[in-house]
Order: structure tokens, then sequence, then C-alpha cells
């Protein structure tokens, strides 16, 4: 359910009223986080309360898939919390619906600190909703025994090499070479400089859109993707599984699947090598996933200095680094993500070392991709995804396929209301 759908719900049950704030604490919540990191938020409220006698700080965490209708329905009962962690999309839903406040006046004395990219990421029409606490990249592992067989010695440098290296590995080793994601296929248009949707309608027939699915197709034809789960919603327990197995050329994925293959297949790990990511035309890296803290509508004027006081301190230099230590995330001050122990690959590293410190190189070019400002963009998603199965997999024209689908996107796009 939509959060404007959540808004009527709550509307119709006449739980709009304002009800009474607890000023004498500061709540935040989290998602996912127990019971994995709950020493470290422990630590982090018992440090800020003993350097601020007299705040009362309360952390709960909820699993991910509620925080959202938990939020909605404390928001509409006048009583949110003071900070909540979340994604990027999510913060532009809401700050869309008017359900977030601006903090660019409470995070400018700690603006500088932040990489600028991550600052970016949660700006919506001009101003900023969130401070930033980690995200991601994705880095390439290659199996250095199936690229030998190849003729290939390095990582590939670009999407075009990505792919020109995949029909390479299956043409002289009859393996996979790669497994995008194409359920994101949206997402790889937008690092790519292609875009979705232009003035409110939708634009991924061009010339350049059908010429990047020709190519995937191209590939596709000759066995360079691998062929399971190529389409599915979440295709990495498939596409991990094929590297482990020794049976896929490269591995596009957060550096925290070098751990797994270390675990679960040491003698594939033993052959693996690692690279970053290609930037796309546009300069973003690939896998960028920001997670913040929001200050819900709602929360009142006066106590505001106090949540930003203590947000700043949720997400400063020394708290961000112990927490992506612990979580093999990245963090998104500038100070934490030059740390060594990203940065330092030590002598004789392994994979997952040069995966820490690949995907460092690659930090200051993350952004979140997607869609922003589309009511219901599951479903159109679902639709290009259909048309882009279809082209790949030969099923039909290309061309046909994806014009097929902006007729849907700029049909149902038609009838919603602009933000």
């Amino acid at each position: 359910m939509t959060i404007k759908r959540l808004l009527a719900v709550f509307a119709c049950a006449g739980l709009l009223a304002p009800q009474a704030w607890a000023a004498e604490k500061i709540e935040f919540w989290t998602f996912s986080m127990k019971p994995k990191f709950t020493p470290y938020f422990n630590a982090v409220v018992a440090r800020y309360e003993a350097q601020n006698p007299g705040v009362k700080i309360e952390w709960i965490d909820f699993p991910w898939d509620v925080i959202q209708t938990k939020l909605v329905t404390r928001i509409v009962a006048g009583t949110p919390p003071a900070l909540v962690s979340l994604n990027v999309p999510w913060a532009d839903e809401f700050a869309r619906d008017g359900l977030l406040t601006p903090i660019d006046g409470l995070i400018a004395e700690a603006r500088a600190s932040y990489i600028p990219s991550a600052l970016e990421d949660l700006r919506f029409k001009g101003r900023t909703y969130g401070f930033p606490m980690y995200s991601n990249v994705a880095v390439i592992a290659f199996n250095t025994d199936i690229f030998k067989q190849a003729g290939l010695a390095r990582g590939p440098a670009s999407l075009d090499e990505q792919l020109a290296f995949a029909r390479q590995i299956a043409q002289r080793t009859g393996k996979a070479g790669i497994a995008p994601a194409l359920s994101k296929i949206d997402g790889l248009f937008m690092q790519q400089g292609l875009a979705v949707i232009t003035d409110g309608r939708a634009v991924f027939n061009s010339p350049q859109h059908v010429a990047l699915v020709q190519k995937l197709a191209d590939t596709y034809k000759v066995g360079g993707l691998l062929k399971e789960s190529l389409f599915a919603e979440d295709n990495f327990p498939a596409v991990i599984d094929a590297y482990k197995g020794g049976r896929l050329g490269m591995l596009l994925a957060p550096p925290t699947a070098m751990q797994r293959i270390r675990g679960d297949a040491k003698d594939i790990y033993a052959i693996t090598d690692v690279a970053p990511a290609p930037l796309g035309p546009t300069g973003i890296a690939d896998g960028g996933w920001l997670v913040h803290f929001a200050i819900p509508k709602g929360v009142p004027a006066h106590l505001l200095p106090s949540v930003g006081k203590f947000a700043r301190f949720l997400t400063n230099d020394t708290n961000q680094l112990a927490f992506a230590r612990q979580a093999s995330v990245f963090p998104t001050t500038v100070k934490a993500a030059a740390d060594p122990f990203f940065l330092a690959t030590p002598q004789n590293a392994g994979a997952a070392e040069k995966a820490v410190a690949a995907g460092a190189l690659s930090m200051g070019h993350s952004r979140t991709l997607y869609v922003a400002g589309i009511d219901d963009y599951d479903e159109l998603r679902r639709s290009l995804v259909k048309a882009v199965e279809a082209g790949v997999t030969g099923k039909q024209d290309v061309k046909q396929a994806l014009d097929q689908a902006v007729a849907i996107w700029n049909r149902k796009l038609a009838t919603l209301p602009r933000h």
C-alpha cells in the first residue's frame, strides 16, 4: 500500500487529529538492526546521554517491511518519532506527501563533513531531507581461471566491455560471463545517462535505449548472460551460487559477497580477483543504496535543534566508521570513508580486502538510482522489465517491445498527478 493510500485510510478512520507530544525524550527508529547491532546502538545512546545530561534517547527497531506503515500511523496521530531511518525512494515518497521536515538548517554546520553525492541523494526540489548514514557500491569479482581461458587479463572498464567480455567468455569457455540484475533495468538506463521519463512521458524507446537492450540481447543469444533468474526481482541468490560453482565469469555485487564466497567456496575464492565496477557515462557507480536519518513531519519546532544535534552525533565520523566496519558497508562522511580500514590493501590481500578497497574508491560516485515522483511505480516498472525480457530473449523485436511498454506507461502517466 502506498503512503497516499495509508493516509486516506487513516483520514477515513478519523485518526488525523494531533496528539500531545512527549517532550522529555528523543525517540529514533531504525529498521532490521536487531539483534545484530543492538550492542552498537545501545553504546551510541549511552555515550550521547552521558555527554548530554537530562536528555533521554529511546531507540526502537522495526522490520524493514513494516516501518513505513508504523511511521505513517505515528505521523497522522501527531506523535512521530524524532528521527527515522529510511532509504532514498522511501524518503522521496514521504517528502512528496509532505510527511518529512527539511533539515537544511540543522545540517548546515556539518554539511561539509558528508560526501557530496550522499547529500545530493537527499535533495528533493532543492531542499535536504536527511542525515546520511551509510551506503554501498558494487564491485566486479572475476574468476581468473575463466578469464585466462577466455584470453582476458583484467576487469572490464565499461558496460560495453562487460558485455563484450561476457560474449568472449561464452564463446571460448561455454560458460556465462555476467548476470546483470535486469529487473532493475531502469537504474541501468539512468546510470548509462538514458532518461526513463522526460517531462512526464516515458522515453525509453529511443535509439539509444534500443541499442543498449540490443547489446544485452546479442550477449544473451551467445550465452554470455546467466539465464537463471535473469529477470527475477532478486536474482542475487542464483547469481552468487553460479559464481561459487565456477559457472560464471564475473560477479557484480557488493563487497560483502566476497565473504560469502570465501566461506562457501574456498577454491573459487582463491582464484577470484576484484576490480571497481565501471562508472557509467554519468560518472555514477553501480549499486549505490543510501540509508539515512530523516525527521518526520510533526516534530515540534522548539525540539528540532536538539533532534538535529543528536542526528549529527548519530551520523558523525566516529559513529559512521564504527558502524560501517561492523556492518560491512561504507560510511558517508568524508573522513570516515578515507579511513585506512577501507583504502589500505594489505600485502597478499585476498578478494575480500581488495573488494573493500575497490568499493571505497567508488564511494564518491555512489548515488541511489530510481525513478522519483511516480505513484504505483512498481506496476510500471514490471511492464518495462517484461518488455526488456521479451527483447533480450528474442521473443519480440527490441524496438517493438519497448514501444509497447512506452505506450502502457504514457497511458498510466497521463492519469497521475504531477509532483
